[in-house]
């Protein structure tokens, strides 16, 4: 048999005993998965709390709300993954400086959910974020020291990306973190260092946005690190719970839905 790692080739690492977690990715000579802030050791299985490992999670049902970060990262995934009445495939295939990930999903019809390939990034201040000029972006309630208002118990305020907060560039330690939402919005670049990383989601007649976490020593408040996310996305919005009728991914009557996350990189 054909374990889901030899078929990720050396591009790709992936931790099956940890949510099937992406603990490397080597492009273009150079690793752009964080290694993570050293809150643990080992896999986080059985865990009933979110930790923070770096490296690419995969959040299913959904990113934020209930439970945190989804249902895959604190159990076994080697190749297909059990959440409640779904079951989720994921292929890679590799080639020169190119990793694809194929997913598929079965479900009941009608099934609506949140994924996103929550990608830490091993960038230094510095790194800049590259998406289209005025694409919509959702800015989420952490923003709102930072803006000069928030509507009462909204979700989420919106903007044309790159936004008055200017997230398109990764800075130096200000006690900052801002979580987005850039809408509709399928593929982000980022250049660090001299290279560019791009990140491309494909599933035609779902939703695919591109959600960000930029993260410059403002979270945890007890313990706050730096962390940048650059996360392709099924949906429009962190939180299934909040999420409008347009703004999850939902199973057709077929019970089965495939999607295709497509990621390269060069020097520049």
């Amino acid at each position: 048999m054909v374990t889901e790692q030899a078929a990720a080739g050396r591009q790709v690492a992936i931790d099956p005993t940890d949510g099937g977690r992406w603990t490397s990715l080597h492009l273009a000579g150079r690793e752009w998965l964080w290694s993570g802030p050293g809150l643990l050791s080992g896999p986080r299985a059985g865990l009933a709390t979110f930790v923070d490992a770096g490296g690419l999670d995969e959040c299913f049902p959904t990113v934020r709300g209930t439970p945190d970060h989804g249902g895959l990262w604190n159990q076994p995934w080697e190749g297909t993954v059990t959440y409640g009445d779904a079951i989720l495939t994921r292929a890679f295939t590799s080639g020169p400086d190119t990793v694809t990930a194929d997913y598929n999903l079965q479900a009941p019809a009608g099934y609506r959910f949140i994924w996103a390939a929550h990608a830490l990034l091993d960038c230094a201040s510095g790194a800049v974020i590259a998406a289209p000029a005025g694409t919509e972006c959702r800015l989420y309630p952490e923003a709102a020291p930072l803006l000069p208002a928030w509507p009462d118990h909204a979700p989420w305020v919106t903007a044309d990306w790159p936004t008055p907060l200017d997230l398109t560039v990764y800075g130096p330690s200000d006690g900052t973190a801002v979580g987005a939402v850039l809408v509709d919005c399928p593929t982000v670049s980022v250049r660090d260092r001299s290279a560019e990383l791009t990140l491309t989601l494909s599933c035609p007649g779902q939703p695919v946005s591109t959600a960000l976490w930029r993260n410059q020593a403002g979270f945890p408040a007890e313990a706050p690190y730096r962390s940048l996310g650059v996360e392709p996305m099924l949906g429009r919005a962190f939180d299934l719970a909040s999420a409008g009728p347009e703004d999850a991914a939902v199973v057709p009557a077929s019970g089965e839905l495939a999607w295709r996350l497509t990621v390269s990189a060069r020097p520049v």
